[in-house]
């Protein structure tokens, strides 16, 4: 071998790897809802790769999936056992997003509406239903559209199982699939509105725009107050939101700024008290009603939210 020739050929893995790490970073996070875990094991198949006889992988893309797919694998073992004895509802890590931002990195690909449907924060809620293989054929399949005959070989299973497991993992998420998603910005007009009813205190107008079966999330981990069980119903979950307004209220002037941002591929409530993100609200709708709210009050949770937002441009809530 000519001299140099391994540098460079450590250069072009270096490249092959970055070039596909946004892709394998949005597999993990849609495999583990977490941050911080699905950049651990991507950074862990970074190291298997840089040990590896890289002239010896034909498809250094199918060679990635895999490792980064079984990794999660393993990881979700140990990610289960602490979200049993969580605190309160569990909710995954909301990811503020949008192109070329930080939070980009984690999402992964958002280019087709499956890709921006399989990062919603209610349907990484309902993928905790699954077993961790349909979760790796649920997320394969349909958020990044690989053929059962290639999952198959990602999975070391046959392509009959593979098919097996994707139609469970479809049955069993069902209920999270939209009937009507309206369009981003009639999205963004109703979050508009639902934080202004808030702001306002105004009961009959938030009820207005809550469906009548609308259930609330309130994910504090035990660290913040949130409360412990599900909210359901229009007028529970509007109170619920009324109340937190109001303590927001009792603030000193100008501590309290709301916002609006992108989360998870669809515009969301952000508060921010004296510059802390202390809460992000992403609403499910349906037509003109809001359907669902998954509210992250965890600060634990908060922390890659609140640097992805300092490093991009921020929306303004209504005035």
């Amino acid at each position: 071998m000519e001299p140099g020739a391994a540098d460079l050929m450590d250069e072009a893995g270096l490249a092959a790897f970055e070039e596909l790490r946004p892709r394998l970073t949005g597999l993990a996070y849609r495999m583990l809802a977490e941050v911080q875990e699905a950049e651990d094991a991507v950074q862990d198949a970074y190291l298997r790769w840089s040990g590896t006889d890289r002239a010896a992988v034909e498809e250094p893309r199918a060679w990635l999936i895999k490792v980064v797919t079984n990794l999660c694998l393993n990881r979700l073992a140990s990610a289960r056992a602490r979200r049993e004895t969580y605190t309160g509802p569990w909710l995954p890590e909301p990811v503020p997003g949008g192109p070329g931002g930080l939070g980009a990195r984690v999402l992964g690909p958002l280019e087709t509406a499956e890709q921006r449907d399989s990062v919603s924060l209610a349907l990484l809620t309902l993928m905790e239903s699954l077993t961790p293989a349909e979760r790796a054929v649920f997320v394969l399949r349909e958020a990044f559209g690989y053929r059962h005959r290639d999952i198959a070989g990602v999975l070391d299973v046959t392509e009959t199982a593979s098919r097996q497991l994707h139609r469970r993992a479809r049955q069993r998420v069902a209920s999270a699939e939209r009937r009507f998603a309206p369009p981003g910005e009639r999205w963004r007009r109703l979050v508009e509105r639902f934080l202004d009813a808030a702001v306002r205190g105004d009961l009959a107008g938030l009820e207005a725009i809550l469906a009548e079966d609308v259930v609330a999330w309130s994910d504090g981990g035990g660290k913040v107050t949130a409360a412990r069980n599900l909210v359901t119903g229009r007028t529970r979950v509007a109170r619920f939101f009324l109340g937190v307004a109001r303590r927001a209220a009792d603030l000193p002037a100008g501590s309290l700024e709301p916002s609006i941002e992108e989360v998870n591929g669809v515009p969301a409530l952000a508060v921010r008290v004296d510059a802390e993100l202390t809460m992000i609200a992403v609403l499910e709708a349906s037509g003109d009603r809001v359907t669902a709210v998954h509210a992250v009050l965890n600060p634990d949770k908060l922390g890659f939210a609140a640097r992805a937002l300092s490093r991009s441009g921020r929306l303004p809530g209504p005035s």
